[in-house]
């Protein structure tokens, strides 16, 4: 993944406050993380209760397939900034 510069005026415009752009990108980002632990902890939940088995080098290297395939998934943070570029997050003001 490479880094890549983003306009921060174009993010603060979208909401009006660069700090109120943060918090929702912070809040998503979170949410995304909390998403993909979760999906993780489930597929290699399969993996969990195999005794000997285990020392198989097939299970091994399955078990290896699905830690691999999480991570080379983008971070969660680029997925929050790419989905805020894109009007895919529904924000709103509280007090409005």
């Amino acid at each position: 993944m490479a880094i890549e510069t983003l306009d921060i005026d174009e993010l603060a415009d979208r909401t009006g406050n660069l700090y109120e752009t943060v918090a929702i990108l912070s809040k998503r980002s979170r949410q995304v993380a909390s998403d993909m632990r979760s999906e993780l902890d489930d597929k290699l939940s399969y993996f969990e209760g195999f005794g000997p088995e285990m020392e198989d080098v097939r299970m091994q290297e399955e078990q290896e397939k699905v830690s691999l395939e999480y991570e080379q998934k983008p971070e969660p943070t680029e997925i929050a900034i790419d989905e805020f570029l894109e009007n895919k997050i529904y924000y709103r003001k509280p007090d409005e």
